[in-house]
């Protein structure tokens, strides 16, 4: 059944399972996710922490990727980079040799990016509005909100994988193809509020606006960038909903979405994925012999020169070179054409530079 015609036939039959458009927060809800996320919960080390440098860099590091993976490089990263202004400070090749085997490099360029514009702009200081948040490098929404309930133990909208797939086994149970807008309320009235003080006795910017723009996010994701202005009209004009009474002085920002994450996390290993019933489910295509994984093999590979003292490598070396992984794992050698596109590319992006022919890690 697809979400349209569940919500329709739920409006018919006047069964629970649509989105309203201003849901209200469901007691008995909240109790449940408060008590499987009490049963399920996780120690992870970015938990013992307030610090909202080290929370951005959880967040960063667990896009796609494993948790234990996370648990083994987070705190190793922490001791090369303390800080935000360590980070900062860094050249682009330790940044780069320090999150290989994560992938994605390009995250590893945008903590850089985020870490001098945090640094140059707000004195070293995270910004906890979402405005501010998302206007820095590889900062969407959900990781501002990220930063913002973990860091700060501000409401708002955190709209992950894991809590998509509990809302969605919740309050959509039967549907496919649920939009996040339709999450976005439900999300939203069913966090509670700020406590009074938290992690230095932070004070709740404007909360209102923030879920707006946090709604006016995932409707742009959706509709594309082009889309972007529209969502942002229509979250403004859309009535908010009040974010929920904490139950008792436990039932915190931090705290429910660490039982949302835990719960969804279970969620996904004993059920059929609820996540696939999402529209914003996508299957990620295969990295071996990908594009993706020839760039990430040239980055290794200009890394691998630095490391040897050597003055880097010319286009035909690397080729040649890359040629010979290819070759290693049964798959035919890589056009020199393709390695020089590929070396503009990376170089556009900040990844790396020509001098003299050569070319070598930024």
């Amino acid at each position: 059944m697809s979400a349209r015609k569940h919500a329709q036939a739920t409006a018919a039959t006047g069964t629970t399972g649509a989105a309203p458009v201003v849901p209200a927060a469901s007691d008995a809800f909240r109790t449940l996710v408060r008590a499987e996320g009490v049963r399920l919960y996780r120690d992870l080390p970015w938990r013992n922490t307030c610090d909202p440098y080290e929370i951005w860099l959880s967040e960063v590091m667990l896009q796609q990727t494993q948790v234990a993976r996370v648990e083994q490089r987070w705190g190793t990263w922490l001791e090369r980079f303390p800080s935000v202004e360590a980070l900062a400070a860094a050249p682009v090749a330790e940044v780069l040799a320090a999150w290989q085997g994560m992938g994605y490099n390009r995250r590893a360029l945008a903590l850089k990016s985020a870490a001098e514009k945090i640094v140059a702009e707000h004195g070293g200081v995270f910004p906890q509005k979402t405005e501010e948040l998302v206007a820095l490098p590889g900062i969407g929404p959900a990781t501002a909100q990220g930063i913002r309930s973990f860091a700060f133990n501000l409401p708002g909208v955190y709209l992950e994988t894991n809590v998509r797939s509990v809302f969605l086994h919740a309050f959509f149970p039967d549907a496919v193809g649920v939009p996040d807008r339709e999450l976005v309320p439900l999300i939203a009235t069913n966090c509670p509020d700020a406590p009074a003080g938290s992690c230095g006795d932070v004070a709740a910017p404007d909360a209102a606006g923030d879920v707006a723009a946090a709604a006016g996010g995932v409707m742009a994701a959706e509709g594309g960038a082009g889309s972007a202005g529209r969502a942002s009209r229509r979250s403004r004009k859309a009535p908010l909903p009040p974010f929920a009474t904490p139950q008792d002085a436990d039932d915190t920002p931090r705290a429910w979405y660490y039982a949302l994450l835990d719960y969804g996390a279970y969620l996904k290993q004993t059920l059929p994925n609820p996540s696939r019933r999402s529209a914003a489910h996508t299957r990620q295509s295969a990295f071996e012999g990908s594009v993706r994984q020839k760039r990430a093999e040239l980055v290794r590979l200009l890394l691998a020169d630095r490391e040897d003292g050597a003055e880097g490598s010319t286009a035909a070396e690397l080729a040649a070179r890359l040629s010979a992984v290819e070759q290693d794992a049964g798959r035919p050698p890589v056009e020199f054409a393709l390695v020089d596109e590929l070396l503009v590319k990376l170089a556009t992006e900040g990844f790396c530079l020509r001098e003299d022919g050569r070319w070598r890690i930024a």
